[in-house]
């Protein structure tokens, strides 16, 4: 028995330490902040001094906490023999799975260095022929309309136009950008709650992940979609009926292909109460709906949804961004979706193997456009609204995302960020030094859900009088009007035949 031990140690080899914390001692207080603070243990008080531990995963709570501000963390230079082929990275992965002989779990979008199709285009702007719109003194309008946009306008000689089919629910956000699904169970309930109270203030939307709404956000709930997954977790009529908008989820774009699985010990009485499962069992989605292999049944899914919230509700279908997904929209909108929103491979998650995080999906930018040119061939872009996801980082993506054909954005990292997320991506251990990715009620406590919301409500805030400045620029007097309008893009990356793929002319091209 002593000799399996023995061996078990051997081969449970670790990897050198990423990340140290340097502490000034001349400057330390002594006050422990920083030790009681870090949920990692990545720092001890040893004869009265902080000292580093190990296992710092570059979170930053401890430099936020210190009083002295003596506290900066070093990224430790690497450790490994110099190999191009075999870096640093794929030497730790394969160290780590040599010692647990396990799927490697992660969390947040991918970190590889991908290009960035976002930073490879460029917008343009009026000069003299088309004149620019100052937004300080002329209205630019970004108030954003989501569900199906069904029937014709038609001109009546002895009266006003009219529509020849029933439209169906709209419902209008002040701006362009939905607060992507983050689940109560990945999140906590305070950071859940500052998400809900943002996309009140704001008059926006924001997804209730899988799981269902807890009873407690119910004055939230016009402001929220809620998500019917694989799984069906607190899924009811009554919660269904009570949201602004329901979505069908079918992938996502951190993990296309793949379900969802919360850990037992993150299922604590509240998250068993509201997805209505046993306290303490993992919560398991399957990797497909087992009721859906074909657009016929998704078709049959929709259908069922909109009778039981009465036709009242719009409801969608999300997708991951995979390589056929233009024919996937153009099913989807035949089967009756009011929204389609997609989520491109560089998206967030709380918890995901790594493996498909990393090299499975398509990249959004070429995933609007390619759904956006597909819809509008068939004659069926002007029926459904298209949301899209998977890394949106900044206005400029967000106004980006609109020009190649979304009619609105869907963003989960950034919101987290600011609310503290240092995006260190271990969400899925649930040890979250900031109160947002945990279950855990010490921790969870940090988060001030007021203060947590006004941080997300000033962001977006931010971003729309940006959208705003931009929409001036190029003298566009509505954000509708910016909707698939590539012309007003132009692409200097390295790759001729993405621009051509998404439709977009290279920088020196004029238009027409």
């Amino acid at each position: 028995m002593a000799q399996t031990e023995a061996v078990k140690r051997r081969m449970e080899l670790e990897a050198p330490e990423r990340f140290m914390p340097v502490i000034d001692a001349s400057l330390c207080k002594r006050c422990r902040k920083c030790v009681n603070e870090c949920s990692y243990r990545a720092l001890d008080f040893v004869d009265g001094n902080v000292r580093p531990a190990g296992g710092c995963v570059a979170c930053g709570r401890c430099i936020n906490v210190c009083p002295a501000h003596c506290i900066e963390i070093r990224q430790i230079p690497s450790q490994f023999p110099p190999h191009a082929n075999f870096n640093e990275r794929v030497r730790r992965a394969i160290m780590s799975q040599a010692s647990t002989g396990g799927v490697l779990l992660t969390s947040c979008g991918t970190d590889i260095a991908y290009p960035v199709m976002f930073d490879e285009m460029v917008l343009d702007a009026a000069q003299v022929t088309n004149p620019a719109i100052d937004p300080l003194r002329e209205v630019v309008e970004t108030r954003t309309y989501v569900g199906g946009r069904k029937g014709r306008l038609r001109v009546n000689e002895k009266g006003p136009p009219y529509l020849d089919e029933d439209p169906g629910p709209i419902i209008a956000m002040d701006m362009p950008i939905m607060i992507g699904h983050i689940s109560l169970g990945s999140v906590s309930y305070n950071a859940q709650k500052a998400l809900f109270m943002a996309a009140k203030e704001l008059n926006i939307l924001a997804g209730s992940g899988e799981g269902g709404l807890h009873r407690d956000f119910l004055p939230y709930a016009k402001n929220v979609v809620s998500e019917i997954a694989s799984g069906r977790f607190g899924v009811t009529g009554d919660y269904l009926k009570s949201t602004a908008a329901v979505e069908i989820k079918i992938g996502q774009g951190a993990k296309p292909g793949h379900g969802g699985h919360l850990p037992g010990e993150k299922v604590s009485a509240m998250i068993s109460q509201t997805r209505m499962i046993p306290l303490g069992t993992d919560a398991i989605s399957p990797y497909p709906h087992h009721d859906i292999y074909s657009i016929e049944d998704l078709q049959q899914l929709i259908s069922v949804v909109k009778e039981s919230v009465e036709y009242k509700v719009p409801v969608g279908v999300k997708i991951a961004a995979v390589h056929n997904v233009g024919a996937i929209a153009s099913g989807i909108v035949r089967a009756g979706a009011d929204f389609i929103t997609i989520d491109g491979f560089r998206g967030g998650t709380g918890s995901t193997p790594r493996i498909i995080r990393d090299h499975v999906g398509l990249p959004i930018e070429v995933a609007i456009s390619v759904v956006d040119q597909r819809l509008t061939k068939e004659g069926l872009r002007n029926r459904v609204t298209v949301f899209a996801g998977g890394s949106i980082r900044s206005s400029a993506d967000m106004i980006k995302a609109i020009a190649l054909g979304a009619d609105a954005v869907m963003v989960c990292t950034a919101a987290l960020v600011a609310m503290g997320c240092r995006v260190c991506q271990q969400c899925h251990r649930g040890m979250c030094s900031w109160g947002i990715a945990t279950q855990r009620e010490e921790l969870a406590s940090r988060l001030n859900p007021e203060v947590a919301s006004a941080r997300v409500v000033r962001l977006f805030r931010s971003w729309n009088e940006e959208l705003k400045e931009i929409l001036g620029a190029m003298g566009i007097d509505s954000v509708e009007s910016l909707v698939g309008n590539r012309d007003r893009l132009r692409y200097f990356g390295p790759n001729s035949k993405i621009a051509e793929i998404m439709g977009v002319k290279h920088v020196g091209e004029g238009w027409g």
